[in-house]
């Protein structure tokens, strides 16, 4: 089967797409033929291997999976014996950022990880990006313990975590605030913002009102700079570690002054958060924004494009023809 493959940690050069062997599922698992996967921000962490802390996930010298590709969506080739949640032919989505293996044409996953039914009338490519920025919101969301009516901004809102968080957010009943850039205020209305500030012409952390919580989806804030937009008792969360890892130490020491204080929450992977997902899907609640759909072949661009920090909502990877498999 073809895959990009990498075995040595480094920027995106590194990446060579080769003829690698097909796994055979075990008892329990599924062999799914992938048709897309995605290229995120967990995708290139793990490829160049910082921060240095996931290195104690993928391996401290070299990555043990040496087929990235948290993301997939296929059909299932094959089953293991006792499989008996899917069946051959089905068409699936889902997310595994410990075996990973989406940038292949075959990958194997239990029938009890994170995989689930395609929704109808979506294909490969829209399947493909449902789950790894969502997931990571989800966390978030709940850490925060935000319900209907709260006031929420959410910095980076076009990204794949933010995208995904303003829509979990209206869907909750939120009130939200999104910040973006000129070009992409229109897609922040789309997905339902109450409020969207245009970070090339205002600063947020200057506006003139208070959110219970700020989540910060792609941490280039920080809770200084962001405390004083926060109501009393206010949350500040974010999906990076943040300079000098302050998130983390800040998430210990600002709840034991009982005001204003920090979340950095450890993302929980189940099953029943994909379900989620998929049920959203279907009732049109929620659709992952993609920016651009490179070929296999053109992986390395894919990663290149992604390390910037610039893209919008997910790059997906199209692996083979979808028409094939339709």
């Amino acid at each position: 089967m073809r895959a990009a493959v990498y075995r040595h940690y480094g920027p995106p050069s590194f990446v060579h797409v080769e003829n690698a062997l097909s796994s055979v599922p075990r008892p329990g698992e599924l062999l799914v033929r992938v048709y897309a996967s995605t290229v995120n921000r967990t995708d290139c962490g793990f490829l160049s291997g910082k921060p240095r802390v996931v290195r104690f996930f993928s391996g401290l010298r070299a990555p043990r999976a040496t087929i990235l590709g948290c993301e997939f969506a296929g059909d299932v080739a094959a089953v293991g014996s006792g499989v008996r949640s899917f069946t051959v032919g089905q068409r699936v989505f889902g997310y595994n950022a410990v075996k990973f293996g989406g940038h292949a044409e075959y990958l194997t996953i239990s029938e009890t990880d994170l995989v689930a039914e395609i929704p109808a009338g979506w294909s490969y490519g829209e399947a493909a990006p449902i789950v790894e920025g969502a997931h990571y919101a989800l966390n978030m969301i709940r850490a925060a313990k935000i319900t209907a009516g709260q006031k929420v901004l959410v910095n980076g809102g076009t990204g794949g975590i933010g995208s995904a968080a303003v829509q979990l957010l209206v869907h909750l009943g939120a009130r939200v605030t999104a910040v973006c850039a000129t070009a992409h205020l229109s897609v922040l209305d789309s997905l339902g913002a109450e409020r969207v500030v245009d970070y090339t012409r205002d600063d947020f952390t200057t506006l003139d009102d208070e959110f219970d919580v700020v989540l910060d989806a792609v941490g280039k804030s920080s809770f200084g700079r962001c405390r004083r937009l926060l109501v009393p008792g206010g949350i500040y969360v974010s999906s990076e570690l943040g300079s000098m890892w302050q998130n983390p130490v800040l998430a210990v020491t600002t709840p034991l002054l009982r005001r204003k204080r920090v979340l950095f929450p450890i993302p929980k992977d189940t099953r029943d958060d994909v379900l989620l997902l998929k049920g959203l899907a279907e009732s049109g609640e929620f659709r992952p924004i993609i920016d651009r759909t490179y070929s296999l072949e053109q992986i390395r661009e894919a990663y290149e494009y992604v390390a910037v920090g610039q893209k919008i909502g997910n790059v997906v990877i199209r692996v083979r023809d979808e028409s094939s498999g339709q």
